[in-house]
Order: structure tokens, then C-alpha cells, then sequence
């Protein structure tokens, strides 16, 4: 009889598609997938999402500039997006984009659920709208009266709109939060939600007119629904909310979702209410990661230091980025990262440290053991503390306790020097070869969330039983 598998279900936002994908994106994208893998290699059911968000004003203007249709501008920019994930080996099982049918049909069903809920009602708004966030901010929120991320003058704009009632939800959302129902880590996040909580939620407008490039509201054809509501329920169209109830009751709620700190506002105050009017369950965790610098500077395109993931994976190789994003900056810190720190990385960690383990080993295997370690001993597989480190999303962490298992077997090579012993002891050689076989497989086995093309290639290697002349894990870049 067969065993009910857990299930786990992990999101990344869906990437907003005025531009191309930049290493933010990947940061975020490259941490669910190792947490993916990692349920999955555990024997989990899991369900991991991604895609692109490709409506709104922002985006008609992105396309009007760039002489395309929206529908053609977006094509092209999500094509991006999904090609990076590609070459980063994300192993995501769909990709859902919010221009696509099931995701327009889960969004007009879900907007009657919450008409008929009595929780939203039509009324006038006036008030600051910023292009750039696609969403209305607060005087307060201005520096010199301009957005301080888009350094725009935000327009006074009076409308006509629906609104959801998100002021009669600060008791319960606080509640929630409070009693870690709904978690927000890392804490100093759910601090500032809980703060913004405390000042008193406002009703907020869920549709606008006047804007073509979007999903009509099912009762009010006028009225185009505000971008961020209906992008936030990807999450449930992906999974078939609407199309394939079976489905989406298996996987929802969300186990975790992950992002960066900036959409919190959104993720763990809006999105939370949105599903409480309706009665959908809350997802279990939001997990938002912070900010990079680039070489001391914020990533700018007018400074013009965003970087395409896809060039630092065309030089150094996908499992080298991942492991160097993971590594450099601990998970939900903000911190700087630059090409040459990655050259650092390279050169020490995984040339000097992995690669040169992997390859004394094997070289050393077939000189003195003719190639042959069929009878490697292979350590019981269990949750090693890299693992743990990696469910919780300390991923620097994970990786320092993997490298300290790398430091120390080289430097039991430096103390046993092989080479020598090899002369009076062969048996001895035989047995610290072999058992730095099985390190190694055991050190593969830790790192495959992370690396899993380098960990696949250690594991086949070493299970052929018959080692001959392997290839250099990573060269040294001079």
C-alpha cells in the first residue's frame, strides 16, 4: 500500500516584467529551488512556483516605448526571465505568467467570492499615485516630495474605485502574527508589519479605471483590477484554484513563500486579508530576504551597475552563482556582492577547497588503488546539520559547516601525506582513500540543493566504482 507523502508547497513572487531579470531576481529564485530540492530529497510532494507578473499601466508604457503591443513586450521580457531560470537550473514545476487564461479565470473567480463576501464596496479616492510602484503611497511616505525609489514626483490622482475593506482586519492579521500562525522571519520583519499594523490599516482601492492592460472586474467591465491584487493571487492560480479543486486543496496553503523585503506591505498585510474575506487558509510562512549593493553602490540602471545573472553564469557556471549568493551574504541580511568577490569565491572555496579535495582524492585513487573504490563505505544518509541549516534558510550557515568537512579532509591529506605512506603502509593508504571516498559522496549528497550539477557529477563518479582521469571540478580562474 502506498504512503501519503507530505506535501510542501514553496513560491517565489512572480517578477515583474518592465525589465530584464537582474541577480535580485535570481537571489530570491535560487533560494526556493534549495529549499525545493531539499523537501524533495526528503520524499516530500512538492510544488514549487514561480513566473512573471505582466500587467499594469507601468507595463503599457514599457511597451509603448519599446514600439511593441504589451502582449508582445511581455512575451519577450518573461522569455527572459524563464531562459534565466533555465541556465541557473531551477527546477520550478510551473510557470505561471498573469497574462495566461487559468490565471484570468481563478482572478474573476476569485473576485466574486469577495464581492459576494460584502467586503468590498465603490467609492471615490483621491490621493498620490506613483507610476513606478503601480500603487498609491502616503504623503509621509515621500522624501523632498518625490518616491524615494523611483525618484518621481508621484501624480494627485481622484477616481472612481472598488475597495476592499482591509481596516477591519489589524486585529485579527496582528493576532495571527503574533501567535506565529502566520510567520514572518526573519523577526525584524514581522516588527515592521506589526508596526505598520499599529498605526491603523486603511480601506484600499482593488480596481482603477482607465487602464486597458489588465483583468476587467467580472461586474464592473469599466473597472480593470489593481495590479497587485490580482498578481498576488497567482499563488493560488497556479495550483488550480477555480479549474482543479483537487489540486489546490493538496497544495494550498503555501508552506512558505519567499521574497524580498520590499513587498512585505503587500504579502503580509494585504495578501493575508484578501484570503481571510474569501475564507481561504493563510499560507504558513513569508520569509523575506533583503537588499544587495553592488560593490559598495545600490543596483542602479542609471548607474549601470545591474548585473544579468545570465553573465556571471556564462563565465563561472550555474552551481558557482548559487553557491556564491547563498554563501556570501547570510539569507534575509542585506549585503554587497560584485564580480570580484565571486573570483574570490571561486578561487578559494570551490577551486582551492572542493575541487582540490575532489581532485587529490581521485588522483591519489587511481595511482595507488588502480582506479577501484566498489567497496567505499557510504555513511547512512540523515539530516545533517547543513540540511537543518538549509530548511530554515540559513544557507551561509549550511555551507560554512560544509566546508569545514572540506578544510578538514585536506588537511588529513597535508598530516597523512599518502605519498609517503604508501611506501611502507598500502593498506593504510587504501583505508584513508577509501574513507575519503565516502566523505566526499557524503559531502555531494549535502551540497545537491545548492549544487546540484557538481554534486551529480562527485556521486556518478565515485559510483562507477572505477576512477579514471576525472575532469577538474572548477579551474582556477588566474
Amino acid at each position: 500500500m502506498d504512503t501519503v507523502r507530505q506535501k510542501f508547497y514553496i513560491t517565489t513572487p512572480i517578477y515583474y516584467v518592465n525589465d530584464k531579470p537582474h541577480i535580485g531576481h535570481a537571489y530570491t529564485t535560487i533560494a526556493a529551488d534549495v529549499v525545493a530540492r531539499l523537501h524533495r530529497l526528503l520524499g516530500e510532494d512538492v510544488f514549487f512556483q514561480t513566473g512573471t507578473d505582466e500587467h499594469g499601466a507601468k507595463i503599457a508604457q514599457a511597451a509603448e516605448k519599446a514600439k511593441q503591443t504589451p502582449q508582445e513586450f511581455v512575451d519577450e521580457i518573461s522569455a527572459k526571465f524563464s531562459f534565466a531560470w533555465d541556465q541557473l537550473d531551477i527546477s520550478s514545476d510551473d510557470f505561471i505568467r498573469t497574462t495566461e487564461p487559468r490565471h484570468k479565470q481563478a482572478v474573476a473567480k476569485f473576485l466574486t467570492m469577495l464581492k459576494d463576501s460584502g467586503k468590498i464596496y465603490e467609492g471615490e479616492y483621491e490621493g498620490l499615485y506613483c507610476v513606478g510602484h503601480e500603487a498609491f503611497i502616503k504623503e509621509s511616505d515621500l522624501v523632498d516630495g518625490v518616491c524615494p525609489d523611483h525618484k518621481t514626483k508621484p501624480e494627485l490622482i481622484k477616481e472612481k474605485n472598488w475597495f476592499f475593506k482591509l481596516s477591519e482586519y489589524g486585529d485579527i492579521l496582528k493576532e495571527r502574527i503574533e501567535t506565529d500562525e502566520f510567520r514572518i522571519r526573519p523577526y525584524t520583519r514581522q516588527n515592521e508589519v506589526l508596526s505598520f499594523i499599529k498605526q491603523g490599516l486603511e480601506d484600499i482601492a482593488i480596481s482603477r479605471p482607465n487602464v486597458k492592460w489588465g483583468i476587467p472586474l467580472p461586474w464592473d467591465p469599466e473597472q480593470t483590477v489593481y495590479v497587485w491584487v490580482e498578481a498576488l493571487f497567482n499563488y493560488c492560480s497556479i495550483i488550480g484554484f477555480g479549474e482543479d479543486e483537487e489540486k489546490f486543496r493538496n497544495y494550498w496553503p503555501a508552506d512558505i513563500q519567499v521574497m524580498a523585503k520590499d513587498i512585505i506591505k503587500f504579502h503580509c498585510i494585504i495578501w493575508p486579508a484578501l484570503l481571510l474575506a474569501v475564507d481561504l487558509p493563510l499560507p504558513h510562512a513569508i520569509f523575506a530576504h533583503g537588499f544587495f549593493t553592488i560593490g559598495g553602490q545600490k543596483i542602479s540602471k542609471t548607474i549601470g551597475n545591474v548585473i544579468d545573472p545570465n553573465d556571471w553564469v556564462a563565465k563561472y557556471g550555474a552551481d558557482a552563482v548559487r553557491y556564491f549568493l547563498l554563501r556570501e551574504v547570510p539569507f534575509g541580511q542585506d549585503g554587497d556582492v560584485s564580480e570580484e568577490k565571486l573570483k574570490i569565491r571561486y578561487n578559494g572555496d570551490l577551486a582551492n577547497g572542493l575541487g582540490n579535495l575532489f581532485s587529490r582524492t581521485t588522483n591519489m585513487i587511481e595511482k595507488y588503488l588502480d582506479g577501484d573504490v566498489a567497496d567505499f563505505a557510504v555513511s547512512p544518509k540523515d539530516l545533517s546539520a547543513a540540511w537543518d541549516a538549509f530548511s530554515t534558510l540559513n544557507f551561509s550557515e549550511g555551507l560554512v559547516k560544509i566546508w569545514e568537512e572540506i578544510a578538514w579532509a585536506n588537511q588529513l591529506i597535508d598530516k597523512a601525506k599518502p605519498w609517503e605512506l604508501v611506501k611502507t603502509e598500502p593498506e593504510k593508504v587504501k583505508e584513508l582513500l577509501l574513507n575519503l571516498t565516502g566523505l566526499l559522496y557524503d559531502i555531494a549528497g549535502k551540497l545537491a540543493p545548492v549544487m546540484p550539477d557538481t554534486a551529480n557529477k562527485i556521486r556518478k563518479i565515485i559510483e562507477s566504482g572505477d576512477i579514471k582521469k576525472p575532469e577538474p571540478l572548477f579551474q582556477k580562474i588566474e
